[in-house]
């Protein structure tokens, strides 16, 4: 289903809109926010030199410093007064993040979120449980009101507990479940431990997923759990930006489409800062365009994708960005090679003999990188068979180092013995920086 008429404007209707907001919310951020003024004077560039689409590289970047920077609303284009809302990151690596709405932010959130579930496959006959958790992250609140305005009746169950959380989907009859892919395997597997089948005994046909990437093999490891006629997809955004809403994947399952009438996505090179053309892959920058508390211009956001301009089977004529294929920011540099946590990903779940959990332990011992990864058994039986697991540990790190370039040491370790995370969850260890 295709919710809003912006989703299907011909290019040179969604490029006219997007200039006209463009050239409003850089003469507002110049005239409302000291913080963004400083830095266009300092490129030396003022809201009338923004003419065209093309002159959107003339800005300078904005990125999550700036936020801590001038926490806590230091880059708010309006006073207190007009916010209704007030989210923040955990801060763990230093000041929090803090975002805010108005109360036409949130009509905005609500709206670019709807379409989101809309083009996953959600509709106003869904009953749906929210299994992020609620507070002062932007991702439940979110899809809690998208799908709400899509008619869906929404459980918001939240995280955690997750025998409760089958109990409710059973008794509740959910058929539409959001969380991290990560949780969504935990769930299902907590599930069959408790003897009850996904695919079943329950009732859940549409996954929204986000919060973390979802490669394409773990899409394949949902539907061996839940069941091959799950609408499986994933969406993306950020706190920074509004939260979940940014883009979605549709049903056709090739790429994720962009609201373009409320954010310009740009691909630059994250080490040159040049903007790459349509095709190439780097690190997406977002331009807010319709945000009145907290608007973002040409913010970075370290994700690695790239753009899609061709026409999609669904009927959305807005663009479309490559599912995450990492970070700028989180690549790992092991013995001098850029290794991507995805990378490792791909590999393990094309395994049938191991789980979806993995931990990847990166060291330094005698000057030299380490890196050693955990993964889980599929069945204990093979933990009696010294010859079965030592072909396996050869098995996965023969593929991977034709896939890395670099050799890992393997530990196989028994079903359910990694850490479970019911967010999102955290693969890597460094303790080359602790």
């Amino acid at each position: 289903m295709i919710w809003a008429k912006e989703e299907t404007m011909s290019r040179s209707e969604i490029e006219e809109l997007q200039l006209a907001r463009l050239k409003a919310v850089v003469a507002r951020v110049y005239g409302k926010v000291p913080a963004y003024r400083a830095k266009m004077d300092a490129a030396g560039v003022r809201p009338e030199h923004i003419r065209t689409l093309k002159d959107l590289k003339l800005l300078p970047f904005t990125v999550k410093k700036d936020l801590r920077d001038h926490y806590p609303f230091g880059m708010f284009a309006v006073p207190k007064s007009e916010l209704v809302r007030i989210h923040a990151s955990s801060g763990t690596t230093g000041k929090p993040t803090v975002v805010g709405y108005t109360r036409n932010d949130l009509k905005v959130w609500t709206e670019v979120v709807t379409r989101i579930a809309a083009m996953g496959g959600a509709s106003a006959n869904d009953v749906a449980q929210i299994c992020f958790g609620y507070g002062m992250f932007t991702g439940a609140l979110g899809l809690h009101f998208g799908l709400e305005n899509l008619g869906a009746a929404v459980c918001p169950t939240s995280s955690g507990n997750t025998q409760k959380q089958i109990m409710y989907m059973k008794d509740f009859e959910t058929t539409l479940l959001v969380a991290t892919p990560s949780y969504a395997l935990h769930i299902a597997e907590v599930a069959l431990g408790m003897g009850i089948d996904p695919k079943k005994d329950l009732k859940v046909k549409v996954g929204l997923f986000g919060g973390e990437g979802m490669t394409e093999p773990m899409r394949q490891e949902m539907y061996r759990l839940w069941g091959e006629d799950m609408a499986v997809t994933q969406n993306y955004g950020m706190s920074e930006l509004i939260g979940p809403g940014v883009s979605g994947e549709c049903l056709e399952l090739c790429g994720m489409h962009v609201n373009e009438d409320h954010f310009i996505p740009e691909i630059i090179d994250p080490v040159t800062e040049e903007v790459l053309p349509p095709g190439e892959k780097g690190e997406l920058v977002i331009t807010c365009l319709t945000k009145e508390a907290l608007p973002m211009i040409r913010y970075r956001t370290r994700d690695i994708s790239r753009l899609m301009y061709e026409p999609c089977k669904c009927g959305r004529t807005t663009v479309r960005m490559e599912n995450l294929s990492g970070r700028s920011d989180d690549m790992l540099i092991i013995r001098g090679v850029n290794v991507f946590p995805t990378q490792i990903e791909e590999v393990l779940l094309s395994i049938p003999e191991i789980g979806p959990h993995y931990e990847i332990i990166v060291d330094r011992k005698n000057h030299l990188d380490t890196m050693e990864i955990k993964v889980e058994l599929t069945d204990d039986t093979l933990l009696d068979s010294y010859a079965q697991l030592g072909a396996l540990e050869k098995n996965i790190r023969s593929r991977l180092k034709v896939v890395l370039g670099l050799d890992a040491a393997i530990k196989l370790v028994a079903p359910r013995s990694l850490k479970r995370f019911e967010g999102k969850a955290k693969r890597v260890t460094d303790l080359r920086q602790m």
